[in-house]
């Protein structure tokens, strides 16, 4: 079946010339094609070819994007999407003054949630999450990772990560399922740490590995979560079991979290707010990539990732919502589109790169989408702008109009 693209105003596409990800200067590289249409065999991608040749080329199945700009489809390579209960009351704690780690030392923060996750259903779950995952479709995300996090015990968290599961199978677009057993420690271990992350490393992780339910293993290394050498014999674990690494770091305190995540060669270290100037080199000459998330900086009315630093230090840099109910309940990408520009002084470019092709690195994916180029996945994100320069302008409107899987129409904005 050979599906043709066709009519866009504008093809969009981070210019990756074979790499799988692009990183400092070169993270702008984008190529911007007028007059080409985009061929597609199967559900990949074949070719890119000038208008004048279409009536030339044995075509099965049109698809009319009519003049729209048309990106790779992105990539939300960092979401807590699974989740029951509501923290909203907490906002006002926030809007008094009181900190994240304050709020989790009185009982809120990720406990709160961890304790409704635990009351809901799988069902009730799913019904949560299906509504959440048909709105990133809505907005263009074509893959999307999902960590578990809020069960905190061996029987929630295989829970959580079955409903993702089931979304998987349910759902069109890839769905990365991440295990985050080391979220926090919950309040029935708070005297006896050591036994949490013995649960993790003897019970949870063998389970999860053995009933194929996660990609990758995650953590969170923070004063108020786990240390470095926590989080290392849980990486050291998780590694054993074939599962890859991603870590949330830096993103109150520095405690060696940076320094673990490469020393395991995760591919990503996410949050980085506070990353020390010193440290950019280490991660720089790492493939693990800088995921940002502006949206918490925002919410938390915190600090922003020294974004530009790292891309001129020539780091590999993506962007993703981080969306949760605690510290960014926040599922709209245009918002991350403008925050990006705002505030960590990103080009358009810039942002384009840091939501496709090195997204789809921070989850082992590059190879498969992220550019439109041949070979890769046919999955497509239909804007009606006038130009990708348009993309932070609309920071409270979906300006998608027609998602593209696989040379499928999953979405349409009618």
């Amino acid at each position: 079946m050979i599906t043709c693209i066709q009519n866009p105003g504008l093809i969009v596409t981070p210019n990756s010339a074979g790499k799988d990800c692009l990183r400092g200067k070169d993270t702008g590289n984008v190529l911007a094609i007028e007059g080409h249409s985009i061929l597609c065999e199967g559900k990949k991608i074949s070719d890119i070819i000038p208008d004048g040749k279409i009536k030339k080329t044995k075509i099965d199945k049109f698809i009319d994007v009519k003049g729209k700009v048309v990106f790779p489809g992105f990539v939300e390579c960092h979401t807590h999407s699974v989740f029951a209960g509501s923290r909203a009351s907490e906002y006002v704690l926030k809007l008094r003054g009181a900190t994240y780690n304050e709020i989790a030392s009185a009982g809120g923060g990720i406990v709160k949630t961890v304790n409704a996750v635990r009351s809901a259903s799988p069902s009730g779950l799913y019904h949560l999450l299906k509504k959440r995952i048909e709105h990133f479709i809505s907005q263009g995300v074509t893959t999307l990772e999902i960590k578990s996090g809020y069960g905190l015990d061996a029987e929630t968290e295989i829970k959580m990560l079955k409903v993702i599961k089931r979304a998987a199978k349910n759902f069109p677009i890839d769905i990365v399922p991440t295990f985050l057993g080391a979220h926090t420690v919950p309040a029935e271990f708070k005297g006896d740490r050591g036994k949490y992350i013995s649960l993790i490393i003897n019970e949870m992780l063998p389970a999860i590995a053995k009933k194929n339910l996660a990609r990758f293993c995650d953590g969170f290394c923070e004063q108020s979560a786990f240390t470095a050498e926590e989080i290392d014999q849980i990486f050291a674990r998780a590694k054993e079991l074939g599962l890859g690494l991603k870590l949330h770091t830096e993103q109150f305190t520095n405690i060696g979290g940076l320094q673990t995540a490469i020393k395991h060669n995760a591919v990503s270290a996410d949050h980085l707010e506070v990353i020390r100037e010193e440290d950019i080199p280490f991660i720089s000459k790492s493939e693990t990539v800088s995921v940002l998330l502006p949206a918490v900086s925002y919410f938390l009315n915190y600090d922003y990732a020294p974004a530009r630093k790292l891309i001129e230090q020539n780091c590999i840099v993506a962007l993703a919502t981080d969306y949760n109910p605690g510290s960014s309940p926040v599922n709209n990408l245009g918002l991350i589109f403008s925050l990006a520009a705002l505030k960590l002084k990103m080009s358009i470019e810039e942002i384009v790169t840091a939501y496709t092709l090195n997204a789809a690195k921070a989850l082992s994916m590059s190879g498969e989408t992220g550019t439109i180029e041949p070979g890769k996945q046919a999955d497509f994100a239909v804007y009606d702008i006038e130009h990708y320069n348009d993309l932070p302008y609309y920071l409270s409107e979906n300006r998608n109009v027609m998602t593209i899987k696989k040379a499928k129409v999953i979405y349409r904005n009618k």
